[in-house]
């Protein structure tokens, strides 16, 4: 498919695919699939897993709400893509997680026990690094 170039405002209701290249102002919603380059302002919004009890964290939306139904319940994260930021938040407090992700630098597991325990990662090369966190109890 050829280079195209708009001069004005551009909505697609499909999303868009490939290398956007240049500034990107404005509301940003949906899905942008590719490398991003340039400067990006106004609001973003990440996608959303909503995921009740046990289970593997998804790679595939920016930010998980867990609601718990038992205690230690556990829940994986695979591998991501580098520059990849996921986010976990405890919304529903029916017991208490522990997220194991499969490469990790320096911890071993996150738990998760009450409403608002949070944390936020970026996969490296290295694997995910955690670069914040309220609440969560990381070994």
């Amino acid at each position: 498919m050829a280079s195209t170039t708009f001069s004005g405002p551009v909505t697609s209701t499909n999303g868009f695919i490939g290398a956007v290249t240049g500034a990107v102002t404005g509301n940003v919603t949906g899905n942008v699939a590719g490398n991003v380059t340039g400067n990006i302002t106004g609001d973003i919004f990440a996608t959303n897993q909503a995921l009740s009890g046990a289970g593997a964290v998804n790679v595939t939306d920016m930010l998980t709400s867990l609601t718990t139904t038992g205690a230690s319940q556990a829940l994986t994260l695979a591998n991501g893509t580098v520059g990849q930021v996921k986010v976990v938040v405890h919304v529903v407090d029916g017991g208490s997680a522990v997220l194991t992700p499969t490469t990790k630098i320096g911890f071993s597991t996150i738990t998760f026990t009450a409403v608002g325990d949070a944390v936020t990662m970026i996969y490296t090369t290295a694997g995910w690094a955690i670069v914040g966190d309220r609440g969560v109890t990381i070994a």
